[in-house]
């Protein structure tokens, strides 16, 4: 496991002069756009830059494969994140405060992965501590060194996802996994213990991890908390303990500075104990200017992977299965040739359904690159976004109902952070067998398609099954590939052979001729693919001749 930095008595003084400094960057920031989250900034400051400079990161380097990487889950601190790396030189600090909140600036209120230095975008509480663990994940597939920090707040404790994070890091031995909690006890509505009573320090013990309480506000006690830490063989938990608004005497313990920017006579109120310059004026000039300049910023850094898709796997007109089948033959086939220490590793993510979505074969031959959440699913989701974002190919497998519709949220934010991910969910529509309408997902394509970077693959047979999952595991991006739970037939040709087997090359945005006819036109996708063969067929012997065109991908239709 990688060391952490070691840190001076030198670097303590000017870790405290550079404090000072990024509270005033706050301040300016917040009070320039009018809006933010000042309080909560100024609690967790103090976390953020010794977090930040005990980790193994590179400013100039920010995307070393080496690094060690560092979560805020509570992205709503933004302003303090933005204090802490500009001050370490990840960009021009000048730029964070005076652009901050403004429209077409990467420095946006709730942090973002455009921005250098962070690497996850968050502000959906509750997903860090998941997003911390499929780093971890990943790093574990590809055999590299490097801690990962989570930094989180202590009322989004409450949140179910959390609680299954904390299981998950137990289960698979994340011992590089260090999480500093900003225990401030308060929340936008008020003391944390009346919002919702959580047992923090009770939870991660009954969950299996080494718990430490500290001074949040003392670099000196953080640091050898951490040092402590280094040495456990399992995840650990920091509760630091701080003050909303620490710093400002007015502000100090109220909860109503959360969310609120300063007041003029606040803000010169606070300049002044801070002891520093009232320059917003120069800030005000740069922010005018920015809005006529501000356009467009690059997409965040993406991990090269190299994925071969392996030979295609033809099933013959006589042979009935299920598409689902056909997706764990081709996922087994990727795992063969990937998981070789040459190529991008293929891991694979399922909820307790191995037999269901075909993920069994996988996990019995490569357990190193297989990962039981249980029925988890939020965090599972989140996990597997995560980890594709590291140098690896997720798949994530599960039913309609909970890999849809039940991690919406979870896969919407992985989309606003650019995953690699790959979710196939079988039991789609209304063929799901006897289990009745609660595991009816009818929205697959209506809710994903939503999702700005999801391509949707919904394939007719095993062939063309075999052949989408393929596609989508050697083109970067996230797809969802749909399909139900019943064996279909192979389509045919008219001359009887199969219509998607053999040279068939499946590419997205592409529809398919089934049939051809000029009286009318059937345009069919997935399960309903060989019934429209079949009213073709009924068609035909009255003497119309009908076309059967297959969309495959219904949010990119072949015009």
């Amino acid at each position: 496991m990688a060391s952490l930095k070691r840190l001076s008595k030198a670097d303590f003084k000017r870790l405290a002069d550079i404090a000072r400094k990024a509270r005033g960057d706050i301040l300016k920031m917040t009070f320039l756009a009018g809006s933010g989250h000042p309080g909560g900034s100024l609690s967790s400051v103090d976390i953020y830059l010794l977090l930040y400079s005990v980790a193994n990161i590179y400013p100039k380097e920010p995307h070393r494969d080496d690094r060690d990487r560092i979560v805020v889950s509570h992205g709503h601190t933004s302003p303090g994140v933005y204090a802490v790396l500009g001050r370490l030189g990840f960009f021009d600090i000048d730029e964070a405060i005076a652009t901050f909140r403004l429209a077409g600036s990467r420095y946006e209120g709730h942090i973002e992965r455009e921005v250098p230095g962070v690497e996850w975008s968050t502000g959906n509480l509750g997903q860090g501590l998941s997003a911390g663990c499929g780093f971890a994940i990943a790093g574990r597939a590809r055999g590299l060194d490097f801690n990962v920090f989570v930094a989180m707040s202590d009322g989004e404790q409450a949140k179910g996802q959390v609680s299954e994070a904390r299981r998950f890091a137990s289960k698979f031995k994340l011992q590089n996994l260090y999480v500093v909690i900003d225990l401030n006890e308060l929340q936008i509505s008020g003391k944390t213990h009346e919002v919702m009573p959580v047992h923090i320090k009770e939870d991660y013990l009954a969950d299996g991890w080494k718990v430490l309480e500290v001074d949040g506000h003392d670099f000196e006690a953080l640091y050898e908390s951490l040092l402590e830490a280094e040495k456990a063989d399992k995840p650990t938990v920091v509760l630091a303990r701080t003050v909303m608004g620490k710093g400002i005497s007015f502000m100090e313990g109220r909860e109503e500075y959360h969310g609120r920017a300063l007041k003029p006579d606040e803000f010169e109120k606070a300049l002044e104990e801070l002891g520093l310059e009232n320059d917003i004026e120069r800030y005000r000039e740069m922010r005018e200017k920015a809005k006529e300049e501000l356009c467009s910023f690059p997409d965040p850094y993406i991990p090269r992977v190299t994925v071969e898709a392996g030979t295609s796997r033809d099933y013959s007109a006589d042979v009935k299965t299920d598409n689902r089948s056909a997706f764990g033959n081709a996922l087994l086939d990727l795992g063969e040739m990937n998981n070789d220490g040459e190529h991008t590793p293929i891991i694979v993510f399922d909820c307790d359904l191995t037999g269901s979505v075909k993920t069994q074969a996988f996990g019995k031959r490569f357990p190193e690159f297989f990962f039981q959440g249980g029925v988890q699913e939020h965090n599972t989701a989140t996990i597997a976004g995560a980890a594709s974002i590291q140098g690896v190919v997720s798949f994530f497998a599960d039913f309609g109902v909970f890999g849809v519709d039940e991690t919406y949220n979870q896969h919407r934010l992985n989309d606003i952070n650019y995953t690699n991910l790959k979710v196939v969910v079988t039991h789609c529509g209304l063929d799901v067998g006897q289990d009745g309408k609660t595991h009816h997902c009818v929205d697959y394509v209506g809710a994903m398609r939503n999702l700005f970077g999801f391509k949707i693959i919904v394939p007719a047979d095993p062939n063309q099954t075999d052949r989408a999952v393929r596609y989508a595991a050697t083109h970067v991006g996230n797809f969802v590939v749909c399909m139900g739970r019943s064996k279909v037939p192979v389509i045919t040709d008219v001359d009887g052979k199969p219509f998607f087997g053999g040279d068939y090359e499946f590419r997205y945005g592409q529809a398919d001729w089934v049939r051809e006819g000029e009286d009318v036109a059937i345009i069919t996708m997935g399960s309903m693919v060989f019934r429209a063969v079949k009213a073709w067929e009924i068609l035909r012997e009255r003497g119309v001749k009908a076309s059967v065109i297959n969309f495959a991908t219904p949010a990119e239709p072949d015009r």
